[in-house]
């Protein structure tokens, strides 16, 4: 299998070979850390890989953070996985305490986001449930994300872009899917 490497600034790289002389610190480049991935290292690929990964995910919530905050999205989120769920449950999925946690909802019913009814089988427990306001817009993110993944990989050449697919699929095995509660803290 031979190595693929990717300069951000110069497109699609051979040999593994960038010139990283032009890049700045300030445009969040650090070539000294991009000479060493593209050199092999396979720590600093994979970091310099997961922070072109967060901008992409920093990307497609950009417009969402103008309409709420990243934990209301987050409960979005998890509605949205997992349908109507009890209020004390998504507070302690979303690691809130209950009661600043009911005030969110109530912001984020009012903004039409959720909306809170009685279980059908238990008067007591309060279920919340998203709205399609609040699915559309879970909806609107993750095309958003999956429109930026698909330009990055059309840059790709088809043999690169199927490297890519296997290099990401073993790795994802190795690191074992993470749980739910650890990517809820980034609203995914």
């Amino acid at each position: 299998m031979r190595s693929v490497a990717f300069c951000t600034r110069h497109g699609p790289v051979a040999a593994g070979v960038c010139d990283t002389s032009d890049m700045q610190h300030e445009s969040g480049h650090d070539p000294v850390r991009i000479e060493r991935a593209l050199q092999g290292d396979p720590v600093e690929a994979t970091l310099t890989t997961s922070r072109a990964l967060l901008g992409l995910v920093a990307r497609s919530l950009s417009e969402t953070l103008d309409l709420v905050t990243l934990p209301q999205f987050r409960v979005l989120v998890i509605l949205a996985g997992n349908g109507p769920m009890r209020i004390g449950e998504l507070a302690k999925r979303v690691r809130s305490v209950p009661s600043t946690f009911t005030r969110s909802m109530d912001r984020m019913e009012q903004q039409g986001w959720v909306v809170r009814e009685a279980s059908p089988t238990s008067r007591r427990e309060v279920l919340v449930h998203l709205t399609p306001k609040g699915a559309q817009l879970v909806v609107e993110v993750t095309d958003r994300r999956r429109s930026e993944i698909s330009e990055v990989l059309r840059r790709l050449t088809p043999e690169d872009a199927e490297i890519v697919a296997r290099a990401f699929a073993v790795f994802a095995a190795a690191a074992a899917e993470p749980p739910p509660e650890d990517l809820v803290l980034l609203g995914l």
